[in-house]
């Protein structure tokens, strides 16, 4: 290895390169190890057709075609970002760990690499990276220096995420209106206004609220190059007229989601938001109106991650529609207030009305035409199946994507990580595109209670 003192070398766990195949791509010019160990964890789970199977695949595809280019091994392959990538090979001693460790223990093991790493190049910076809180406990308690796989987070701080709506104060608006331009909109009025200097400009499709009691909120159309901001008045869905498919609105926030849920020149909409605060229930009459009422779309799609809240029930007997039905309860819950409860079983409710419940590995290969796709549970994906499942959408279809970052059940992702926010982030300010953030309770005043207590 080089011994420039600049260059870090990073230890990898195995649950780095399942959790991110192309990780190696990521450590700059830095030296990077890996244990031989995490070549035969990776080979234990590299049989079959779940995410983790395809992502020990991928990054053994990637090690096979740095290790082809190479030819001497013990000199280190070389990394896209200037580092070299060493194999161990189980020729350091395990003796160095304390007896308190086992030594047959995979995690031990590379605990042992990095102990050793450290001793051979006291003079260099040694790191083992892991998403395995309890082995960089164990490691920090041996002086080692750890770190969390953090190359893939899409924010370092969730404060960023945009809640899709801004609030304007009294003052500021009331100097906005002075050079505002007001014309007529299908809707109602359109409004341009120059946005102050101090502010950050709003997303396309989001929304702004004014000051007042009466809670009016604006959508922005476009931004200008001289931050002109064009604005229009939005459709009320709180009023029993505007009902859809018998829903109606009730609260600001979800008015909002209401008019990006309509609106069909959106091809993709995030909903965020916590227990109860009604994303799948806005999200299925919508569906169900503009499906069966408008025939913008030939069918309801609905999909989620299937991992379990608590302990795993094993193994579900049946077809796939009946394995999916744990899993979908919050589906046929809300299906049951929209579509009431006179079919006798779930299969008469879905099929009578075109709607189609799937698993996750339903998307790749397939090609989705005016489907009204709703992902459910979307915190709990990794950004690899979301990218999979927004790429697989056709002409004439819309995704929606709901989620609540404060309910993640997967192991190794975090709200910075997941699917959900690398959606929300990335499509933000997309002319097609809209998000909001709903932050009132609405199931019921019990619900709301222990969002806010527990």
């Amino acid at each position: 290895m080089s011994n420039s003192q600049d260059r870090k070398i990073y230890i990898l766990d195995t649950n780095v390169l399942i959790h991110d195949p192309s990780a190696l791509q990521r450590f700059d010019e830095h030296d990077v190890v890996l244990p031989i160990v995490v070549l035969e964890e990776m080979d234990n789970v590299k049989k079959g057709v779940d995410e983790l199977a395809r992502n020990v695949r991928e990054a053994s595809r990637v090690l096979d075609d740095l290790s082809a280019q190479c030819e001497d091994l013990s000199k280190g392959c070389e990394l896209p970002g200037g580092g070299r990538l060493f194999f161990e090979l189980n020729h350091r001693s395990l003796e160095i760990l304390p007896d308190s460790l086992a030594k047959g223990s995979g995690d031990n093991r590379i605990i042992a690499v990095t102990m050793s790493v450290q001793k051979e190049h006291a003079e260099r910076q040694v790191i083992l990276v892991s998403k395995d809180i309890n082995l960089r406990i164990k490691a920090r308690a041996l002086g080692l220096k750890t770190e969390d796989y953090r190359s893939d987070r899409v924010v370092s701080d969730l404060s960023v995420l945009p809640s899709g709506k801004v609030r304007l104060d009294l003052d500021t608006w009331t100097a906005m209106a002075e050079g505002m331009e007001v014309s007529e909109h299908d809707h109602g009025n359109h409004y341009a206004v120059t946005w102050p200097e101090e502010m950050d400009l709003p997303y396309i499709n989001s929304f702004v609220v004014l000051p007042g009691d009466r809670e009016v909120a604006m959508r922005c159309q476009q931004v200008d190059e001289n931050r002109r901001v064009h604005l229009f008045d939005t459709l009320s869905y709180r009023h029993e007229r505007h009902a859809v498919w018998g829903i109606q609105a009730r609260n600001l926030e979800q008015n909002m989601a209401m008019n990006l849920l309509m609106d069909a020149d959106l091809d993709l909409v995030g909903i965020l938001g916590l227990a109860g605060s009604g994303k799948t229930l806005l999200a299925l009459a919508a569906g169900l109106h503009q499906t069966l009422d408008m025939g913008l779309y030939e069918k309801i799609l609905v999909t989620r991650a299937t991992v379990p809240m608590g302990q795993d029930i094993g193994f579900l007997p049946g077809t796939e529609r009946e394995k999916l039905e744990p899993w979908m309860g919050a589906i046929t819950d809300n299906l049951s207030i929209l579509l009431g409860d006179d079919a006798q079983n779930i299969g008469d409710i879905l099929g009578q009305n075109r709607i189609e419940i799937a698993a996750l590995s339903f998307a790749r290969g397939r090609t989705f035409t005016k489907t009204w796709l709703i992902v459910d549970e979307a915190q709990n994906l990794t950004p690899h199946q979301m990218k999979t499942i927004v790429t697989r959408m056709g002409e004439d279809s819309k995704i929606i994507i709901l989620g609540n970052n404060a309910q993640i059940d997967t192991p190794y992702l975090t709200a910075h990580t997941n699917g959900l926010t690398r959606a929300v982030s990335a499509f933000s300010g997309w002319d097609h595109a809209g998000l909001i953030a709903l932050k009132a309770s609405e199931r019921s005043r019990l619900a709301a209670k222990a969002v806010e207590i527990l």
